[in-house]
């Protein structure tokens, strides 16, 4: 005879999965591979990417300040480049606990690492500015001659999972040898909301109550 707790619903098996903002500088390229990014692993419906008009890093912090109650975990995709508000923004960013993924110098670091290790420093030369140095690199690579900001459609899908793996895998490693040396020029934590991502890809189990 069933009892009448044997006739209550099962508790949940899951996590419900979070509400995420990513904000992105403007609409150059990482907004779009981001996008693409979290449709590949089918996390675009709890991912939300916002082009909010500002171009620099305390503008997008500001922002996301404002989005604070409409989102559980909010990310912002910042070029260290040669903003001057840079650091004010890191700042800001921890005090409102707002997560920063930042590129040093800039998001296209990010691709060159889908072709390989690469801790080549990169510093303003007369007019070009370390994003430019990275640019000149990345155009250098044969299948990313063509390369420009923000045109640059199915550029995900167009460098691969495999690549991607790659990148993943490169980036953290530099990342751990930048924190090390305490040189950040280059290093990127774009692996790190991949990894993210990834996990808003599938309900997380949680222990079944009894």
């Amino acid at each position: 005879m069933r009892t009448g707790r044997s006739f209550s619903r099962p508790s949940a098996r899951f996590e419900q999965l979070p509400t995420v903002l990513v904000l992105c500088e403007d609409l150059k390229s990482s907004k779009k591979y981001l996008e693409d990014l979290a449709k590949h692993f089918r996390a675009n419906i709890k991912v939300k990417f916002v082009h909010c008009g500002k171009t620099d890093p305390l503008g997008i912090v500001n922002e996301a300040k404002t989005q604070r109650k409409s989102f559980e975990q909010i990310y912002c995709v910042i070029d260290r480049d040669s903003h001057d508000n840079f650091e004010q923004a890191l700042d800001v960013a921890r005090g409102a606990g707002i997560k920063t993924i930042v590129s040093y110098p800039c998001f296209e670091y990010w691709l060159i690492l889908h072709f390989g290790y690469n801790r080549k420093p990169y510093r303003s030369a007369g007019v070009k500015s370390a994003g430019d140095q990275v640019m000149s690199d990345l155009k250098k690579i044969p299948i990313m001659a063509n390369y420009l900001k923000g045109t640059n459609d199915n550029l995900f899908k167009s460098l691969g999972i495999q690549r991607y793996s790659d990148a993943k895998t490169i980036s953290a490693r530099i990342l751990a040898e930048a924190k090390d040396l305490g040189e950040h020029n280059p290093s990127t934590q774009i692996h790190e909301l991949g990894l993210v991502i990834e996990k808003l890809s599938a309900p997380q189990p949680i222990e079944a109550v009894v």
